[in-house]
């Protein structure tokens, strides 16, 4: 919005936000971060990690890329990377290595994770079809956790390098963290989004610097599709 970029968030799958930061064992918190080095990503730098910075007094010093493998991580106890909890912590404990992982948004993390968006002149022109598409996608993650081998065969199939035993991983991930189906989701439907949650990314994102202050941050989303919708199991 700041940029004059057009698109608005309709629905938000995931209440909360799938990443985090993956550490060796003798990182016990957050705050157990400032002698380490950490990988973190160009889009990581630019979302997550300034809150992270903040919240644990840390330092840009301490940044290396991230290089989307967990090579660097199992090599060296001195770094810590980002991760998804669907992925690279799998990815790590079938390494044999002892490691702890911290989801941001049990932390505190405010934004919402793989929102839905759309085109404002979309919106307003096909809103039939904006409704159909969000309660489809939401219906659609209903039917994936209660049986989510259909789903799987095709996700395989689309990308061989899937294997049951990750795919099975990051089901239970997204159950034991209730990033779908917790927060405001348990009350008012899958895919919800309010007013207050998007209050505080806002606010967050303007201590970070990352937003204008003056900014109309309710440009960014659209709550009546999500309003109308109250999909649940």
């Amino acid at each position: 919005i700041q940029r004059g970029f057009q698109a608005k968030a309709i629905a938000a799958p995931f209440q909360y936000d799938p990443q985090g930061l993956l550490t060796h064992a003798d990182v016990t918190s957050l705050q157990g971060l400032k002698d380490k080095t950490l990988l973190v990503s160009s889009s990581g730098q630019a979302t997550w990690w300034p809150w992270l910075k903040a919240q644990y007094q840390l330092s840009d010093a301490q940044v290396r890329p991230y290089t989307f493998n967990i090579q660097p991580f199992v090599v060296d106890d001195a770094v810590a990377q980002q991760a998804y909890v669907s992925s690279e912590v799998f990815q790590v404990q079938k390494a044999g290595v002892k490691a702890n992982f911290f989801l941001f948004s049990e932390h505190g993390y405010p934004p919402y994770g793989g929102i839905l968006i759309a085109r404002p002149d979309t919106i307003a022109e096909r809103k039939a079809a904006m409704a159909k598409f969000v309660r489809a996608s939401m219906e659609g993650w209903v039917s994936y956790l209660n049986n989510p081998a259909p789903g799987n065969a095709l996700i395989k199939q689309d990308n061989p390098k899937m294997t049951d035993d990750l795919l099975a991983w990051g089901v239970t991930q997204i159950r034991e963290h209730h990033l779908i189906d917790g927060g405001d989701a348990a009350s008012q439907g899958w895919g919800t989004m309010t007013d207050a949650r998007w209050q505080k990314t806002r606010d967050f994102m303007v201590s970070a610097g990352l937003l204008a202050a003056a900014t109309d941050w309710k440009q960014a989303y659209t709550t009546e599709f999500v309003q109308a919708m109250q999909v649940k199991p």
